[in-house]
């Protein structure tokens, strides 16, 4: 699948989410949201013959935590899911770091090269942003609108994730090796 496709099919169901919230409200933007998820997941499957876990985990939230929303007609369940998905996955890099693995090179190791002590490092910046990136949307959603929180859910979060990523490329590309050199044991 080419990079663009995929990239499309990773941000289809947020924008189609913000674009329904514009127009009919928070609930339908959910509904859509969720629908929009599986249908992203569907597709992938029959592409690739493949279900990424990444994507897979989310869809359970987005379907958890949107049926929730939508059955009870409480955003609340929809806003909470951010902070839990962000707390969940730097806790699962905690717990990695603590039992000696580095999960981010189970997901990106086929795609980058890098030296153990690297992988540990960015499992650590991982892990902070992730924190970080809960108390924040925990901030926004509970002293913002909820307009506000969608802007700041596709937009903001979506900002702050790209900015961060690309803040660590340098540290990346420092380190990075080719598949057939022996890494460098120094940081």
């Amino acid at each position: 699948m080419s990079q663009g496709k995929k990239t499309l099919l990773d941000f289809g169901p947020l924008l189609a989410f913000f674009v329904t919230n514009w127009w009919a409200g928070i609930f339908w933007g959910t509904g859509v949201f969720m629908v929009a998820t599986l249908a992203v997941l569907a597709l992938t499957y029959t592409t690739t013959k493949k279900v990424a876990k990444f994507p897979l985990f989310s869809a359970v939230f987005v379907g958890l935590f949107g049926g929730l929303t939508l059955y009870l007609q409480d955003d609340t369940f929809i806003k909470v899911k951010v902070t839990l998905i962000n707390v969940l996955f730097g806790s699962i890099l905690v717990a990695g770091l603590a039992f000696g693995k580095t999960f981010l090179k189970d997901v990106m190791g086929e795609a980058v090269q890098l030296p153990d002590f690297a992988w540990r490092t960015l499992s650590i910046r991982w892990t902070v942003f992730f924190f970080a990136m809960a108390g924040v949307n925990e901030y926004i959603w509970r002293n913002f609108t909820t307009d506000q929180w969608v802007n700041f859910k596709v937009f903001g979060l979506m900002g702050l994730t790209l900015v961060f990523a690309f803040a660590n490329a340098p540290y990346m590309a420092k380190h990075m090796t080719a598949p057939d050199e022996k890494p460098s044991v120094n940081g």
